[in-house]
């Protein structure tokens, strides 16, 4: 008999009742590291009394308005995040996947309204992640993804990573943007190099492309700039994000220039739910501690003691690890062919640190971003105890 609970999460028996800061707490009233933050959602750790206090003053006063009224706090966290980013327009959403389903309506919009319909294929990475939508999946085909769900969407060429000259081979008269994650999450934690995206940024100039990011997972502090790209010295046309962006609410939003965007008039999109008053008092609420004076420069001096400590992980038990990268609070720890890295991530949650999978066999490591080093230490000392008894099963 099937449960009441669709069961399409293969999970891990653990069961949380309370969270605070980098910690959370089981049933039992075990405290855990939190190196998962909920897929880098909880960027501000747990219950963060900032975001408490603003969500609970919101609740007394509205929940929900339609968006064909004003709401001054939407206006205001639309007006903070242009400021601090590249876009001259936002659009808000529940969801990762609703930003990036509308990130892809605007670039065929776009085209079309400059006389050129033919241009609506959009270059995606392999082993890349936009989420579980027809149109996300046909982006990013994983076979545990797709199998049973075709005939997938029309209009996505997949080149593989970090491969220059498959990119440029893929680019046809058809071709209207170029889309990657600036750091691959599922994919296992790895940041495209500075040549790829000098040259991808080349390219969509030659060629009339817009650039389209995915940083649902990498932005909004997570590597320790408001957004990846930030490192890499470009600006992209379109910008999908969420997660961190509602540090545990549901929040995302679809950042975009003008260019591209003015095309997107009444009636050509909307969301029930996008924008309302109690998310945005969140989202304005995440901004006030992620843009204080000194916020990010704590983020990177935190994240490379992590970094640190990962690497010399890494190196004291290289029968389990192969290597480890990342950027920024997103960091991963490929292991070795032969090492189950789901069974090694459960030894790690009995030793008290929360970790995920990623791909490539990648020990996914993404605490939050308020994390103190004393934190990371005794995290990291959980993995090594976890490697340590992993080891043992080995011999």
């Amino acid at each position: 008999m099937i449960q009441s609970v669709l069961p399409v999460y293969n999970t891990f028996g653990l069961t949380f009742l309370r969270g605070e800061g980098a910690y959370l707490f089981d049933e039992h009233g075990k405290h855990y590291v939190d190196f998962a933050c909920g897929y880098g959602v909880n960027s501000l750790g747990h219950c963060h009394p900032h975001v408490v206090t603003a969500l609970k003053e919101q609740a007394d006063k509205v929940w929900h308005i339609s968006n064909m009224f004003h709401h001054p706090e939407r206006e205001r966290l639309a007006d903070r995040l242009t400021s601090a980013s590249f876009a001259d327009t936002i659009f808000f959403t529940n969801s990762g996947v609703e930003a990036w389903e509308l990130g892809l309506k605007m670039t065929r919009k776009y085209f079309s309204a400059q006389g050129k319909p033919e241009k609506y294929r959009m270059i995606c990475i392999s082993e890349a992640f936009h989420g579980r939508t027809m149109g996300a999946i046909s982006a990013a085909p994983r076979s545990y993804m797709i199998d049973g769900f075709g005939p997938l969407l029309d209009g996505f060429d997949i080149v593989p990573f970090n491969d220059i000259a498959a990119l440029e081979k893929a680019i046809t008269p058809a071709t209207a943007a170029i889309h990657i994650e600036t750091v691959q999450g599922e994919g296992g934690i790895r940041p495209h190099s500075q040549a790829y995206i000098d040259a991808m940024v080349a390219l969509s100039q030659k060629h009339d492309l817009l650039i389209f990011l995915d940083e649902v997972q990498c932005g909004m502090g997570r590597t320790g700039k408001l957004f990846a790209y930030e490192h890499f010295g470009f600006t992209p046309d379109l910008l999908c994000t969420a997660k961190g962006i509602g540090a545990g609410f549901p929040l995302g939003a679809l950042f975009a220039t003008e260019r591209v965007a003015k095309h997107m008039v009444a009636g050509t999109h909307g969301s029930t739910y996008g924008g309302n008053p109690l998310a945005m008092a969140v989202g304005n609420a995440v901004l006030d501690v992620m843009l204080a004076d000194g916020f990010f420069a704590d983020v990177e001096r935190r994240a490379q003691h992590l970094a640190e400590g990962l690497q010399n992980l890494a190196a004291q038990f290289p029968k389990l690890y192969a290597v480890h990268r990342g950027l920024g609070m997103m960091q991963g720890v490929q292991c070795q062919p032969d090492i189950p890295v789901r069974k090694l991530i459960e030894v790690m949650h009995g030793e008290g640190v929360i970790s995920i999978p990623a791909g490539n066999n990648t020990v996914r490591i993404l605490p939050p971003l308020i994390i103190s080093e004393k934190e990371i230490d005794e995290g990291i000392t959980a993995m090594h105890h976890a490697s340590q008894k992993f080891m043992e099963t080995l011999s």
